[in-house]
């Protein structure tokens, strides 16, 4: 679907994206004292700080369940509307399951064209059928700011579940999309990204996480979670943190999309960056490694790739498979055991 140069939803929000997710430190003080009901069919509950929820129908089926949105990240409706899609479906398929079906959540302005709104519920529709998924309808309001995302039902076996606290010491760490992106959408809303980066960004925002989902069942992965809007150093630390492990990162080994690296640099850096930073600073040991470098490990991602803890013997094989079908695929890391204090380092 074309371009509509008229239309500039990034300019109707103040937060793009993962960017305006509550910081993991807020919400964790937020969920505090809630008191978690006791059933033993719900394998994975929002007390896990995991990527979504699994409760166990038979012993052969279990639901995962998850629900994102946020405001628009792209100009483009359409294009937001993909975005968000992919974003949402992505819960799902960090925790190994398959995505089957889906409800539109959507917030919009009364001044809204209707054609904008058609073009985002487009664009969600597109990614879900790719994902084999459907959507059977949803909610929406009316809001001053715009928003569009997904409550997303999958299937998966109650015995193959990936979570993000099984991390093993010893287990090799894979990454299978670039930073970088929420830098560079702050720099396009600024009108400095470069059409290159922005164009990457998007790519990298729009690839469905189902091909690396398809891989990384076929191997020993220990622990699996989608890096989003708490960036590659949050999720990283809840893995260690539920995991009870240590991670080192080796920051030669990460993708950067072009430019992300000058942006941070120069202070371009999205709001999120700062609440990520304050949530996970105080367990990491950055070492030696440059403060342009840190804040991209901060920088929160939208529709980021999957983290997976795989075993070291499978590690090279499923890094293999994921580089025939995934936009990027490099082992970043590998996870130690705990030695106290704190939980990453950077080298």
């Amino acid at each position: 679907m074309p371009d509509k140069e008229n239309v500039k939803l990034t300019k109707l929000s103040k937060c793009s994206g993962c960017g305006a997710k509550v910081g993991a430190g807020v919400l964790a003080q937020l969920l505090g004292d809630l008191n978690v009901k006791h059933d033993e069919n719900l394998l994975v509950g929002f007390d896990k700080s995991d990527d979504a929820c699994v409760y166990k129908v038979s012993d052969e089926l279990c639901i995962v369940e998850t629900v994102d949105f946020f405001p628009p990240i792209a100009d483009d409706p359409y294009t937001f509307g993909q975005i968000a899609a992919t974003n949402a479906l992505s819960d799902i398929y960090a925790m190994g399951a398959e995505p089957k079906i889906a409800l539109n959540i959507m917030c919009v302005p009364k001044t809204m064209d209707n054609s904008d709104v058609h073009a985002i519920l487009k664009g969600g529709y597109d990614k879900v059928y790719e994902a084999g998924a459907v959507i059977s309808g949803g909610h929406s309001i009316y809001d001053d700011e715009p928003k569009y995302g997904l409550c997303v039902t999958g299937f998966a076996h109650p015995d193959k579940i990936y979570t993000n606290s099984g991390a093993k010491p010893t287990d090799k760490l894979i990454y299978t999309k670039p930073l970088g992106i929420g830098i560079i959408t702050t720099a396009q809303k600024a009108d400095i990204a470069s059409k290159e980066s922005v164009e990457k960004a998007v790519q990298a925002m729009t690839f469905l996480n189902k091909s690396a989902r398809d891989c990384m069942i076929k191997y020993e992965v220990h622990a699996c979670t989608d890096v989003t809007g708490f960036s590659m150093m949050g999720h990283s630390l809840e893995m260690a943190q539920g995991s009870d492990t240590q991670i080192r990162i080796y920051t030669d080994n990460i993708d950067v999309i072009d430019g992300a690296f000058e942006f941070a640099q120069m202070g371009i850096l999205p709001e999120g960056m700062y609440r990520n930073r304050t949530y996970a600073e105080p367990f990491v040991d950055a070492g030696d490694v440059p403060l342009y470098i840190q804040d991209v490990l901060y920088d929160p991602q939208t529709s980021g790739g999957l983290l997976i803890s795989v075993a070291a013997d499978d590690a090279d094989k499923l890094l293999s498979d994921l580089k025939e079908c995934t936009l990027s695929a490099r082992i970043i890391g590998e996870v130690e055991e705990y030695t106290g204090d704190k939980r990453i380092f950077l080298v």
